[in-house]
């Protein structure tokens, strides 16, 4: 490796109730001898987030519903290249771990136990700053639509203005990011542009899209608090549910629930995951159009 350069990584806090206690998923690796959060590197091309979703399915045999942006540690490696590493918190469905030459054996544990076992400083920081949140009972995907054109150059009625090929491939695109966090349900407001983002996240997952008046801009317009109430319905304990709307109402809503987010700004085809524990958001995480 060349000195001064940096690896680009990515893992999960793989997260599960045991007889109520939080439990952490910890990989030993033969190779070095360690105990580890699962993680890896991107492959070229390859997104944090789809990184860390591949790397935790390998090393753990693990299904997985993403949830929260932990954090990101950075650290040297003894050959003077610097490494970062993006972590998320995943709750663990199920699965089944094989040993194998890269890790040849898994434990979980309570987060106290979990951070006298890890072997590095780095671990332990993202696993305190996973800890100093309470587990997510709940989560909601606001995604605005895709791109769709300008509506000057749309000469119908402007609720039924279509993706345009940009936005169709974006709406793919998008169905492959936000399946990575397991929903169980698909709304979307009225405008056809609207619907259409979801389409294919909706027929991967075998759901009809749910057409809801109440997060669309005209809606929000009218009665704010009504559409803030609609979607705080949907954030029921154990699931999670993909919102989507349009470019008044996404930021607004960001900005009444995120708990200190600095931007609420929203580009067509972006999205925020917003996790939620008692009924209160609780984080607000940001993701760039595909």
């Amino acid at each position: 490796m060349t000195p001064g350069r940096t690896v680009l990584a990515a893992g999960g806090v793989v997260w599960r109730r045991q007889d109520g206690t939080v439990e952490v998923a910890l990989v030993h690796r033969p190779r070095y001898d360690d105990w580890t959060l699962p993680k890896g590197k991107l492959w070229p091309g390859e997104s944090e987030l789809a990184a860390a979703v591949r790397e935790v399915g390998e090393e753990l045999g693990a299904t997985i519903a993403v949830s929260r942006r932990v954090g990101t540690v950075r650290y040297e490696l003894s050959d003077g290249v610097r490494k970062k590493v993006a972590y998320w918190a995943m709750l663990h469905h199920g699965g089944d771990f094989v040993p194998n030459d890269e890790v040849d054996d898994v434990e979980w544990l309570s987060t106290p136990k979990a951070r006298k076992r890890l072997s590095y400083d780095a671990d332990r920081g993202a696993l305190r700053d996973f800890a100093a949140l309470p587990a997510p009972d709940a989560v909601l995907l606001l995604v605005r639509h895709a791109k769709a054109g300008k509506s000057s150059a749309w000469r119908g009625e402007d609720s039924l203005r279509p993706l345009d090929a940009n936005g169709v491939e974006q709406a793919d695109r998008l169905a492959q990011l936000l399946s990575y966090f397991a929903p169980h349900r698909v709304y979307s407001a009225d405008p056809v542009r609207c619907v259409q983002t979801v389409e294919p996240l909706a027929a991967a997952l075998d759901v009809q899209v749910r057409v809801d008046t109440a997060f669309g801009d005209d809606a929000f317009v009218i009665n704010p608090g009504a559409t803030q109430l609609a979607l705080l319905a949907l954030a029921k304990p154990g699931e999670v549910s993909v919102v989507c709307s349009q470019g008044t109402t996404i930021p607004a809503l960001v900005d009444r629930l995120g708990p200190g987010t600095r931007s609420s700004e929203t580009r067509k085809g972006a999205w925020w995951v917003l996790t939620l524990t008692d009924g209160d958001v609780v984080t607000a995480d940001h993701y760039d159009a595909p």
